[in-house]
């Protein structure tokens, strides 16, 4: 059971301390941590956008992108492709379709499946983002390098979590008193 003194020393209570609270959890915090840095980079590559004078969100460009190189997909697929939830691609698609960028059609080998595809507004952005994207990728290269490959420790983190999940391990330490 952590003293009062830790706890304080863990909000940085200290006097004269500044204490960041997620760095001082250690590994307690890696969503915590996570979130705050795609925040922190998102923020910084709409900042970018707005400089140039162009309208976009940074969370739509896996979903243009991948449109782009692959052409129509479901909903499914790009959740797949971009291996993030099928929520949050359908929360993307909301806002793409409203920003004029994607429309849906029928897939013309089932007509039960729905894909998107780009609009020639969403095409005309796509190609004007494109060297936006590139200098985008060549910064976060150098930062990478910079931070000691971080990129290798983000694999190893979602192999870790494909191996045991989170919630495999904490359920195993509660039900071992831990």
């Amino acid at each position: 059971m952590p003293s009062k003194l830790d706890k304080a020393a863990a909000l940085g209570s200290f006097v004269g301390a500044a204490v960041d609270y997620s760095q001082s959890q250690g590994g307690a915090a890696i969503g915590a941590r996570l979130r705050r840095l795609s925040e922190r980079i998102d923020q910084d590559a709409n900042r970018v956008y707005s400089q140039l004078g162009v309208t976009f969100e940074q969370r739509w460009m896996g979903v243009l992108n991948l449109l782009d190189l692959r052409g129509p997909m479901s909903v499914n697929e790009l959740a797949s492709g971009l291996a993030i939830s099928h929520p949050s691609i359908s929360q993307t698609r909301r806002s793409l379709k409203a920003a004029g960028l994607v429309a849906e059609r029928a897939d013309p080998n089932d007509g039960r499946r729905r894909t998107l595809h780009l609009t020639p507004k969403g095409r005309a952005l796509v190609k004007k983002l494109q060297p936006i994207w590139s200098s985008l990728a060549q910064a976060a290269q150098v930062l990478n390098a910079e931070a000691g490959n971080v990129v290798a420790a983000l694999t190893r983190l979602e192999e870790a979590l494909g191996r045991r999940s989170l919630l495999a391990r904490v359920n195993d330490g509660i039900a071992h008193g831990r």
